[in-house]
């Protein structure tokens, strides 16, 4: 039986009227798998419901943060809390210190940490701070690395801007980019010439350090250590943009997962347990160039805000005190990948995938998948056609092919097997 969406149809027309493409994030608009989006009205554990009452499993998880589900009640109980004392401050509390303290003991490479609101103001802060301390010019970002839509960064982004098929943005002067080198990831060669050609002249170099907006691709063997070597040998500050990776695929992200340490880091996401929120951190000595200690300006009227605190230490005190989360999430999400995998072959789809821990993505090619130039020969109508079938059959899996998908704490095994036989009707019809 086709879906409802008389409600949600109505919804999207009356946004339409009043917000850009009815979205204030262009992903939701569906442009890219084409039909109808969903309203979504409330959500349970691994299930959200939209306006119509149609029921999905959710494997977007807000794009991350709710690796305990929707409604977590250890993150609702302390929002509660949180929230009969006020919303907003504009003040110090000590919720700010509370979850800064669970940071810094996740992360070896962070002293100190600074609260702002987005992760798109945690990746621009940090860059500021590189250049304040290096006082170079140059940055290196990555094809197919998202980092937030600040101007310098919008330079080969993936995410939203490859979804859309954007060539960087309107609206962006090219003196803004011109002093923003983007390289091909995984290609340690092109990282050691462009190191040779602007020796001393390259400020940081940014990464996430597994992919996760161009799909989920994760770091070659040896790739992150070559990043470190270069930077650590031309006096540049590595910036590991853990965002979507910081106690997603390890309590302490992808530090923790690959015994390496960058210089600084940014966050967002989880650690705000699904309210606005990102961070960057690092050790002292380059941390206390921020104001007020130093130089480098960056303040935000609602950074820190105690409802934000709140959720995200009390999801963090869980993780950190269930620590067996992570070997179940990685169980899950192995058999959910390979059994997905397992039927696109049964029928004859071409099909590459790749996943580190809870994050993971199917590709439409043959693969493998290792950076923005393979990921980009995906089949994204296949895609499309694979993405409305799967939503029909009541799974929400990412409107784009070059996002990540996630697992979270709340799904179980006959969730993960009601969407492996939902994946096997969807490639009958896209094989068709």
């Amino acid at each position: 039986m086709a879906r409802k969406l008389d409600q949600s149809r109505k919804l999207q027309k009356r946004a339409e009227m009043m917000i850009p493409g009815g979205v204030n994030s262009p992903v939701r608009a569906f442009r890219a798998v084409g039909g109808d989006p969903p309203f979504v009205v409330r959500g349970q554990g691994c299930r959200i419901w939209d306006a119509d009452e149609n029921e999905y499993l959710d494997y977007i998880s807000s794009w991350g943060p709710l690796i305990l589900g929707h409604a977590a009640p250890v993150v609702i109980e302390a929002l509660g809390a949180a929230l009969r004392n006020g919303t907003s401050f504009g003040a110090s509390t000590p919720a700010e210190a509370d979850l800064a303290e669970l940071v810094i003991s996740a992360f070896p490479s962070i002293e100190k940490v600074r609260f702002v609101s987005s992760g798109t103001e945690a990746t621009m802060s940090a860059i500021r701070l590189a250049r304040a301390y290096t006082k170079r010019n140059y940055i290196v970002k990555f094809e197919g690395c998202y980092h937030g839509h600040a101007d310098s960064l919008l330079v080969k982004a993936g995410s939203g801007v490859a979804t859309l098929g954007i060539p960087g943005s309107a609206g962006v002067p090219e003196e803004f980019t011109q002093f923003t080198l983007a390289l091909p990831y995984n290609d340690p060669d092109a990282l050691e010439e462009a190191f040779r050609k602007f020796k001393h002249q390259i400020a940081c170099v940014i990464v996430e350090p597994v992919v996760g907006n161009m799909g989920c691709v994760p770091p070659a063997r040896g790739y992150l250590e070559a990043l470190r070597a270069v930077t650590s040998k031309d006096g540049a500050v590595l910036i590991f943009d853990e965002v979507m990776t910081g106690f997603r695929v390890a309590f302490g992200g992808a530090q923790e997962l690959y015994t390496l340490q960058p210089d600084l880091t940014t966050m967002g996401k989880i650690i705000g347990g699904g309210l606005p929120v990102g961070a960057y951190g690092g050790p002292s000595v380059i941390m206390d160039l921020v104001a007020p200690l130093g130089p480098m300006y960056q303040a935000g009227t609602l950074s820190g805000n105690p409802l934000a605190m709140a959720a995200g230490y009390a999801q963090l005190r869980y993780l950190k005190e269930h620590p067996g989360i992570y070997g179940q999430l990685d169980t899950l999400s192995g058999q959910l990948v390979a059994g997905v995998a397992a039927a696109a072959k049964a029928a004859a789809v071409p099909m590459a995938h790749n996943r580190v821990g809870s994050m993971f993505t199917w590709f439409f090619t043959p693969g493998p998948v290792t950076d923005w130039n393979s990921a980009s020969k995906s089949d994204t109508e296949a895609f499309g056609r694979f993405f409305r079938n799967m939503l029909e059959g009541g799974i929400y899996l990412p409107p784009s092919q070059y996002e990540a998908a996630f697992l979270s704490a709340a799904h179980t095994e006959q969730d993960v097997q009601k969407t492996i036989a939902a994946a096997k009707h969807a490639f009958e019809m896209v094989a068709a």
